[in-house]
């Protein structure tokens, strides 16, 4: 009971000091006796260290149960979630190549450009693409992930600069940590692949195309006569220290501002860019590597993404006899491929 009076007395002055709270509790005990004030003093020591604590009294939020509706939904939702079984482990065979299959693609790295002679004697410039131990390191599914999809890694990282996360998820495979990593979507559960299968160059065909998705090369801050090609104001008389600047740049008061896109200075390069339908001049399966004709974006030793070209058919696919799901064969002592005009 005393400990209620003194709750009550607090709730009412909130911003009162220790001394106005104790002539509170012996005003209130005058006509309840002596018993009620030890009680109350007892109490009070409670409610000052509350006060000095929280300043205001702020009582608990009430708990509302959620609508029978809304309940019966998170509950079914949740029984779902516990149905859903672990994806089966994909199998390693090969497989026809029909109108909705979809192979996986590979990650390469840049080695840099070189040229070469047809019969005619023309020069063909070409990129050459090195594959560095691609893996297959994951997978998704689409009863569990909603779609599926072969996640492929590349390179080499030292296991001191890995994440922890990262590190202790490839040592519990048994895989090399991979330094790239980039997940390439597929059609069905056919294409997907089992953890640790090998991507190399033998992969793709010569003569098919290819799409190469790379980051392009840090220009820096940039006018817009180098990043948009601008002419540039004249170099004769009547101008002044402005031969490269862009001229006018909008209206006047009306619009009263620079629209968005505008080609204006600023920060070029270093952006993801593809070049699609890439044609595979050369493919030397036992070092991994792909000669692709004409430039690829990025610099020597970036990443690169490649995939089978969208621009190709199915008639067009079945014509090259691309393996599938990928090449499940030896690459050693493999002849070097060439593109014969």
């Amino acid at each position: 009971m005393a400990s209620r009076v003194a709750k009550s007395i607090c709730g009412q002055l909130l911003s009162c000091s220790e001394n106005v709270l104790k002539k509170a509790l012996i005003s209130n005990s005058a006509f309840k006796g002596s018993n009620y004030l030890a009680q109350s003093q007892s109490s009070l020591q409670n409610v000052v260290g509350l006060i000095g604590q929280q300043r205001f009294y702020r009582p608990p939020m009430p708990l509302y149960p959620l609508p029978a509706s809304i309940s019966d939904i998170v509950e079914r939702k949740i029984a779902e979630l516990k149905v859903v079984a672990p994806p089966p482990v994909p199998t390693l065979k090969p497989l026809p190549f029909t109108a909705s299959s979809t192979r996986v693609g590979c990650i390469a790295f840049k080695a840099g450009m070189t040229h070469d002679w047809d019969e005619h004697g023309v020069r063909i410039p070409l990129s050459v693409l090195w594959i560095d131990e691609c893996e297959v390191v994951n997978f998704t599914y689409k009863e569990r992930d909603g779609g599926y999809s072969v996640i492929l890694g590349a390179g080499y990282m030292d296991p001191k600069s890995a994440p922890a996360c990262t590190a202790g998820y490839y040592l519990k495979h048994g895989l090399p940590i991979k330094s790239v990593q980039r997940g390439f979507p597929v059609e069905n559960a056919e294409a997907l692949l089992p953890l640790g299968t090998p991507i190399t160059a033998a992969h793709f065909v010569v003569g098919q195309g290819i799409d190469v998705t790379g980051t392009t090369l840090d220009k820096g801050f940039q006018g817009v006569m180098k990043r948009w090609g601008f002419k540039g104001l004249p170099a004769s008389h009547g101008v002044s220290l402005s031969h490269r600047k862009p001229g006018s740049t909008g209206g006047r008061q009306d619009p009263g501002k620079i629209w968005k896109g505008k080609k204006l200075p600023g920060h070029m390069g270093k952006e993801s860019r593809m070049m699609r339908n890439l044609q595979v001049y050369k493919i030397d399966a036992e070092r991994n590597l792909i000669y692709v004709k004409g430039s690829v974006p990025g610099e020597k030793g970036g990443a690169l993404f490649l995939r089978d070209s969208v621009s190709m058919d199915f008639e067009q696919r079945k014509a090259f006899n691309l393996p599938y799901p990928t090449f499940l064969g030896s690459t050693q002592d493999k002849p070097v491929e060439v593109r014969k005009t």
